[in-house]
């Protein structure tokens, strides 16, 4: 498989999804006026948090742990987007390299799970909860309501690209990550400029006391 048989590769990818999802935990400190130190907290723990919840998972060594050039990514990323400012398109930039750091960390996740020989459908859902446990832990910190409660498309598209790289690895070969990122950004970019969303729930909610 592509992506398993490219660790370089992998890796450049790994970094670059890092340091997008550090990106946009660093915006978030930002929005609530942080200081550096504290930005530079939400970029680690929105960069590595994914990651870190997938590995324990399914019981392997923490990769940023093993490889600590991946917390100091976060680091310097939180510390130059602290320095630069928060940009009047800040939520905007925030929103879009959340979609950016969505289409790769779901293929990456995904990869990382049929490594280390999980399942199809195991591997797709590695592939969400390292997309959305960061951002998860970043809303939490910055003290807003999480995007999955907002009912945006964004499990969706997680589970989509990753389920397009699993699904397409063993027939497209060196295509299989990018078709992933490709399904798992663009459904996201969609929903983000067209405000597509899936239907909620309308049924009757109980609202009385069990006997």
């Amino acid at each position: 498989m592509w992506l398993l048989d490219s660790p370089r590769l992998l890796d450049a990818l790994s970094y670059a999804g890092t340091a997008v999802f550090a990106a946009t935990g660093a915006l978030a400190a930002l929005r609530t006026r942080q200081d550096v130190v504290t930005a530079t907290f939400f970029a680690a723990m929105t960069g590595i948090g994914g990651g870190t919840l997938r590995d324990v998972l399914m019981g392997v060594p923490v990769g940023w742990m093993q490889q600590p050039a991946y917390l100091a990514t976060c680091l310097v990323v939180g510390a130059v987007v602290w320095s630069l400012g928060y940009p009047k398109w800040g939520h905007r930039a925030l929103m879009w390299l959340d979609a950016v750091g969505l289409g790769a960390f779901a293929v990456l996740g995904a990869a990382r799970a049929v490594g280390h020989g999980e399942a199809a459908l195991v591997a797709v859902l590695m592939g969400v909860i390292t997309v959305s446990a960061g951002g998860i832990i970043r809303d939490l910190l910055a003290g807003e309501p999480s995007i999955l409660l907002k009912r945006e498309i964004y499990i969706t598209a997680a589970a989509f690209g990753a389920a397009v790289f699993v699904l397409s690895a063993p027939w497209l070969g060196a295509w299989a990550g990018i078709a992933g990122f490709v399904a798992g950004f663009g459904m996201r970019a969609f929903a983000l400029i067209t405000g597509w969303s899936l239907p909620p729930f309308k049924g009757a909610l109980w609202r009385g006391r069990e006997d």
